[in-house]
């Protein structure tokens, strides 16, 4: 079946260090507020954006707006284009892991490779396109424009889009709940992507296999 498999890849955490990134760009986004002029201290602000994120999501796109309405700032333009600019300029540091582009163009030539994600359709395109990857992809997969979170419904959904069967298609995702357990509940296979540092490296899994990077998934997917 190896010539058959469909490969759907998550984004975040799998093809780039997304926490790390997130933490950086939100660590200059506050720091940029700060530089404007904003009398409140880093731990202050890291903790009401940690609550606004708490409430409104990841997702969200007003986070800074949100942000400074909770402190009770009034004329809040000059603070939320500062920090939008420095969260923007650290997408320069946006780029794959080192083993993701010569793995991911090993595979293209035995393997339909799709990317699947949860998130905003333009955001994940964005990191695609700035890491160079998009071009890898038959199809991009987001469940803003599926309609539907990561859930056996998901699963379902592009699997029928990909004009796949569910058996020949395989998750490749570090997540369990999200990639391994709703992939398989939809009759797929899954990879558990253990990356060093990734919050969802630990704990027990029901994945077909594991790695620790993609440069191990050619072999991996040879025991499935």
């Amino acid at each position: 079946m190896a010539g058959g498999k469909r490969l759907f890849f998550d984004i975040d955490d799998v093809l780039f260090p997304s926490t790390e990134f997130s933490t950086l760009a939100r660590r200059n986004a506050l720091n940029a507020i700060i530089e404007m002029g904003l009398d409140v201290s880093y731990s202050g602000l890291e903790k009401a954006l940690d609550k606004v994120i708490e409430v409104k999501g990841s997702n969200y796109p007003n986070h800074f707006d949100a942000l400074l309405e909770r402190l009770g700032v009034e004329e809040r333009a000059k603070y939320v284009a500062a920090a939008v600019g420095a969260y923007h300029d650290t997408k320069a540091a946006i780029h794959p892991y080192p083993d993701v582009p010569l793995t991911l163009l090993k595979l293209r030539g035995k393997y339909a490779l799709y990317a699947a994600s949860d998130g905003i359709a333009v955001k994940q395109w964005d990191k695609l396109i700035r890491m160079k990857l998009a071009m890898f992809f038959e199809r991009v997969f987001v469940s803003e424009d599926t309609g539907v979170q990561k859930s056996p419904a998901f699963y379902r959904k592009i699997a029928k889009l990909a004009d796949a069967k569910p058996e020949t298609c395989v998750m490749i995702g570090d997540r369990e709940d999200k990639d391994v357990l709703a992939a398989k509940s939809a009759g797929w296979k899954a990879v558990r992507v253990r990356r060093r540092g990734s919050k969802y490296s630990s704990g027990k899994s029901a994945a077909d296999a594991e790695i620790g990077t993609l440069a191990e998934l050619e072999k991996a997917l040879d025991g499935i």
